[in-house]
């Protein structure tokens, strides 16, 4: 989690600054004998976000680090809450006219220079401790390519057992899209997209396998950290073979332009194969586009991206066709449902024959969302227990997600999603986490309230609403929620949130007391200073909690009848 909360951290430094910038712009902050004091903990911040993006680069992040960040954290949300309350005195002409009362003036006035002094102290632990080395900034890519080939691995390893179940339908679907048979057309991009745990690879995997028109293939694991010369590298050992690769290094021409060049007077004659699977950035196809393939290749080559991003994908162009894009549907219920009982070694006839075997292994199917990863995973957990423990197994698949390590591959899914997602858009995702399982969010509400809760970074010439739209879809290209209702021309109107991504979400939250939400069978709330409350069903909090530092507080179903003693 040590990835997560230096993540978190920086994202909610952001917020930090904007306001601090704001307040220190405020006459009253002058007039108060506390703007400078605002731009230094403005300063402060900025450098502790430079860090943090550092520190998310190192290959070791250890549980000091992870403590200053946590820190750093805490007290951005502390001089939001600050000096968000000075921003309210400043907004009311009132007041201001008076110069705040006076009270409150000296309050604010002691709490912004506590802040500075905290702002310090934190800042020079960070130094004291050498928790980021100047030697360390460089992103260290073989252990982290490492660590996610591994967990890659294990799903694909996990999702190959699936070929039988819902897979040959796809299959077929895309080998048709690819058109493998078009000999004397342009070389053409082909994107499979999807979210985390659908398949896309081991659905590629299987289409790349029965290829067999083309004079030379090959499959790059592209990922997350990118190497430029590595990736060539491994390019033309793929299609052309190790002693290829030999020649061109003892030749001494292994400079990444000699390589590319390399790459790309071979490909000109060549009617190519080529999957980039697990395509994150579009300044890596940028780079690739237009160095390493050929602009004008009339033999009906082939490049087939795998990538979790819509918007990625539909920028992948090459020369001046469009891309091909396959989205990748989970299972059907019926094939999720024989997927789960093969995994647990159970037979159609026996669920048939169990009622309560049929129920639960329904609910079971419903919560994975119908995605093979998540069928897979959840299902090897029940081969080693009798069906009547599986409704308890099901009950546990939240807190199993955290410490269970037969589905930390389900968890890194979401995990790496999240991590990859620009700072501005974390909030707005963990926001999510407030509204109940399997609720309909509707669009336009859900950009509201970012834009209440201060989510929206506006932009020139743009309203905050179309900012706020531009996220949400955004979300949706990413496949991390998924659209619900979609109207005439195509637009969402509404979304859903995937179980297993809402589990995660919710331990993300819990961990960053960024949300918490409730149900009717919980009776006490587990830590404080959560920031956004959501309260499902009529039970509501009565200790436990400091409201000092809530944010937002929403209701769904019936309201309380009256508030929890410690808010009023």
């Amino acid at each position: 989690m040590a990835e997560t909360v230096l993540s978190m951290a920086r994202s909610m430094l952001g917020g930090a600054i904007s306001k601090a910038a704001s307040a220190a712009a405020a006459e009253i902050s002058l007039l108060m004998g506390v703007r400078k004091d605002i731009w230094f903990i403005k300063d402060e911040l900025a450098t502790m976000q430079a860090f943090l993006v550092a520190a998310e680069a190192m290959k070791e992040k250890d549980m000091l680090l992870k403590v200053w960040a946590e820190q750093v954290r805490d007290l951005s949300y502390n001089i939001e809450d600050c000096l968000g309350e000075f921003m309210v005195h400043v907004a009311s002409q009132s007041l201001s006219r008076k110069l705040i009362k006076l009270k409150d003036r000296h309050r604010i006035a002691i709490q912004i220079r506590d802040l500075k002094s905290r702002v310090e102290e934190v800042s020079n632990r960070n130094t004291r401790y050498n928790l980021i080395e100047t030697n360390q900034f460089t992103r260290d890519t073989d252990e982290r390519d490492s660590c996610m080939e591994d967990i890659r691995n294990q799903s694909a390893n996990n999702i190959n057992e699936a070929e039988l179940v819902g897979f040959s339908k796809p299959k077929q679907e895309l080998i048709n899209l690819i058109d493998v048979h078009a000999t004397n057309s342009p070389a053409q991009v082909v994107c499979v997209i999807g979210m985390g745990g659908l398949g896309k690879t081991t659905l590629t995997r299987k289409v790349y396998e029965s290829i067999k028109s083309f004079s030379c293939c090959a499959w790059i694991t592209v990922s997350q950290s990118f190497v430029r010369t590595e990736f060539l590298k491994v390019m033309i050992k793929e299609l052309f073979g190790s002693e290829a690769l030999k020649k061109q290094l003892e030749e001494n021409v292994g400079s990444e332009v000699n390589l590319a060049n390399c790459l790309r007077e071979k490909l000109l004659e060549k009617r190519y194969f080529v999957v980039l699977d697990d395509l994150w950035n579009i300044d890596d196809w940028s780079w690739m586009k237009s160095v390493v393939f050929p602009s004008i290749n009339n033999k009906g080559s082939r490049i087939v991206v795998t990538t979790r991003d819509l918007g990625l994908a539909e920028n992948c162009t090459l020369g001046s066709s469009r891309p091909l894009i396959y989205r990748h549907e989970p299972l059907e219920t019926n094939d999720a449902i024989n997927l789960l009982l093969r995994k647990s070694r159970k037979s159609e006839e026996e669920m048939k024959k169990d009622w309560n075997m049929r129920k639960i292994v329904t609910k079971i199917v419903k919560k994975s969302g119908q995605l093979p990863l998540a069928i897979l995973t959840i299902g090897g957990m029940l081969a080693t227990r009798v069906v009547d423990e599986w409704v308890s197994i099901y009950d546990q698949l939240p807190s199993e997600l955290e410490r269970n390590r037969s589905l930390e591959a389900m968890r890194r899914m979401v995990i790496l999603s999240y991590n990859h997602l620009p700072s501005h858009l974390k909030s707005c995702f963990l926001y999510l986490s407030l509204f109940p399982e399997d609720f309909e969010i509707k669009r336009r509400r859900l950009v509201e309230r970012w834009i209440a809760e201060g989510f929206i970074i506006a932009r020139h010439g743009v309203s905050v609403e179309d900012v706020g739209n531009s996220y949400f879809n955004d979300l949706i290209n990413r496949s991390l929620i998924q659209p619900s209702r979609v109207n005439m021309e195509g637009i969402v109107k509404s979304c859903r949130v995937h179980d297993i991504v809402r589990d995660v979400m919710i331990s993300i939250c819990r961990d960053e007391n960024f949300a918490w939400s409730t149900s009717d069978n919980v009776t006490h709330i587990v830590g404080d200073n959560f920031h956004h409350i959501a309260l499902q069903g009529s039970w509501c909090p009565n200790e436990g909690l400091d409201w000092n530092h809530v944010r937002s507080l929403t209701v769904f179903g019936k309201k309380p009848m009256k508030p929890a003693p410690s808010l009023c």
